[in-house]
């Protein structure tokens, strides 16, 4: 079972940048899809980017498309999440997430989860 370990979370400015980062533990992280979920205030857990397992194929919320840029490192077992021109509807404790097989790049949920990074987008 995969574990993951989020970090690079914080306060930033609106318009800022912010890059999270996941490391995970398992040797055969190049066989996960990953994934960006998050969780804002009295909100449910939604969708915010799936990445495919050779990184070739990319997937965006349309909240974010354009702003935000997934991508990964298999040689270093991590999944990154580049955060640009933020907003405050973007304050949320962001959660990393992993699955073999998916149905859908647009997956609404993940079998792995890591135990998420607080960003917090002051106005």
């Amino acid at each position: 079972q995969v574990q993951l370990v989020e970090s690079g979370g914080g306060l930033v400015q609106a318009g800022g940048s912010l890059r999270l980062s996941c490391a995970a533990s398992d040797r055969t992280f190049s066989m996960y899809y990953m994934s960006w979920f998050r969780q804002g205030p009295g909100k449910e857990r939604e969708f915010v980017a799936r990445i495919n397992r050779n990184g070739a194929n990319t997937a965006y919320a349309d909240s974010v498309k354009g702003r935000f840029t997934i991508s990964r490192d298999n040689a270093k077992n991590s999944v990154y999440l580049e955060m640009n021109s933020v907003k405050a509807e973007d304050t949320a404790v962001y959660y990393c997430g992993a699955d073999r097989y998916i149905v859908s790049m647009m997956a609404r949920t993940a079998d792995y989860w890591g135990q998420g990074t607080q960003v917090t987008v002051s106005s």
